[in-house]
This record gives C-alpha cells, structure tokens and sequence, in this order.
C-alpha cells in the first residue's frame, strides 16, 4: 500500500532533512515541507529526498526502517 512522504526543508540542528509519512505528528509540527509523492516504502521516499538534501534522514517515529541519525 503505498502512502505519502514529505521531507523536511528545514534542517534539524545535526544537518538532517527529516523524511515523514502523512499523519506523523511530527510532520504536523513542520513549518515548511515538500511533498515527495506515494511510495511504497520509506527507503523508496528517503532515495528521492536524498536527491533534494544529501543529509536526509528518516523520521525516528514514523519512517525507522530509515533512521540513522
């Protein structure tokens, strides 16, 4: 099933773009975001943000498959 990711265009203090999926709280928080479109996994939305922002990172709540940092 695929859902709707979002990356974060305002960096966290470490440098990192967070990539969210729709619903996340965290998302809700984002003042400025981008839509990254409908995927079918979080790695799949974290490669297309990763093109935009080469630190992007995903969200530790919504996208941890993802996470590193």
């Amino acid at each position: 099933m695929k859902k709707k990711y979002f990356v974060n265009n305002s960096a966290q203090y470490n440098g990192d773009h967070e990539v969210h999926v729709e619903g996340c709280r965290w998302l809700a928080m984002a003042k400025d975001v981008a839509y990254l479109g409908e995927f079918e996994s979080a790695s799949d939305a974290l490669a297309v943000a990763k093109m935009r922002y080469a630190k992007a990172d995903g969200c530790f709540f919504c996208c941890n498959s993802v996470h590193e940092s």
